[in-house]
């Protein structure tokens, strides 16, 4: 089993790589106004298949069925999941030679609902709780150049992504490390999804995770959390680009520590990809426990996400 290790390889091999591309000649860097180059590869981008499928994933529209109820002030149901009602983009791009470097941001907002009861005999829910949301999604793109034709679409490739990141940049809790067992025997080992790329094509990044369908992936994520109470950490996954066949779990906690004013916590899940190949990506949320326990607690959660392809 290895361990990639992206705080030491990725500076090194984006360096390297740019180095490549550009030669040693001095390029201008090119301004960030609509320009043809910059239009084509956001629409580039936004057909890439790896890319595409973090949205479906993200977005819980229909009920997810996880868990059981617990018992606290209210009283949560099997019944928890937001949906996304508006997404609003910005992308940025700089171009260096025959290289390139994005920023696509994504600013979501919908709704949180929770599925509870007041009344802790309750067998059934007896209301279901709206909280508005607000959250902002990043990832970093690379592109090539691969041509110099009138048709800029035709000009760019994706070489490499990086994993997406975000949430409401909670203050009570702080993701800080997921470890993902592959079927393989691979180890990947992330602590900044932004700085952690995967290839596209076949360039010195790593690969894209590649999982045969029904085989079992095991995920282990480390956070900081102010709250001794667990908190509400959950992971989707297995949506195609329309929105089927999508599947919610609750993250097991494993330990808790206590650390300054907070502890640090490892919770862990498995899952089994599905059937059916293509590309997916599998959605890490982590709430306060009081954001699903109280029904005035305002909606806080950090997120990660992880692409990977299900190949027959």
């Amino acid at each position: 089993m290895k361990q990639i290790m992206v705080q030491y390889l990725i500076p090194l091999f984006t360096a390297i790589f740019f180095v490549f591309v550009t030669g040693c000649k001095e390029s201008a860097i090119e301004p960030e106004a609509e320009s043809p180059d910059k239009l084509a590869m956001q629409e580039i981008a936004d057909e890439d298949s790896a890319i595409a499928s973090f949205d479906p994933n993200y977005n819980e529209e229909d009920q997810m069925s996880i868990l059981s109820k617990t018992g606290t002030p209210i009283y949560p149901f099997r019944k928890i999941w937001h949906r996304v009602s508006s997404v609003s983009r910005n992308f940025t791009v700089t171009i260096t030679g025959d290289s390139a470097f994005g920023v696509y941001t994504k600013n979501y907002e919908g709704i949180l609902y929770i599925a509870a009861s007041y009344d802790s005999n309750a067998i059934q829910p007896d209301t279901v709780i709206q909280k508005p949301f607000a959250s902002t999604v990043m990832r970093n793109i690379i592109f090539v150049r691969i041509g110099n034709t009138d048709r800029p679409k035709l000009n760019w490739k994706i070489a490499a992504i990086s994993l997406p990141e975000g949430g409401t940049q909670s203050p009570h809790i702080d993701l800080t490390k997921l470890t993902i067992f592959l079927p393989a025997g691979d180890t990947m080992v992330i602590t900044s999804p932004n700085d952690y790329y995967v290839s596209r094509w076949h360039y010195w990044w790593r690969s894209l995770p590649i999982i045969s369908k029904g085989e079992t992936v095991t995920l282990q994520v480390e956070l900081y959390s102010e709250y001794a109470d667990d908190d509400f950490v959950t992971l989707t996954y297995g949506a195609n680009i329309l929105g089927l066949h999508i599947v919610k779990k609750r993250f097991e906690l494993v330990s808790s520590t206590p650390s300054g004013s907070g502890y640090i916590k490892v919770y862990q899940q498995t899952y089994n990809t599905n059937q059916w190949p293509g590309f997916y990506h599998a959605v890490i949320n982590a709430f306060p426990g009081q954001v699903i326990l109280d029904d005035a607690a305002p909606v806080e959660n950090e997120m990660w996400g992880v692409p990977y392809f299900v190949r027959w």
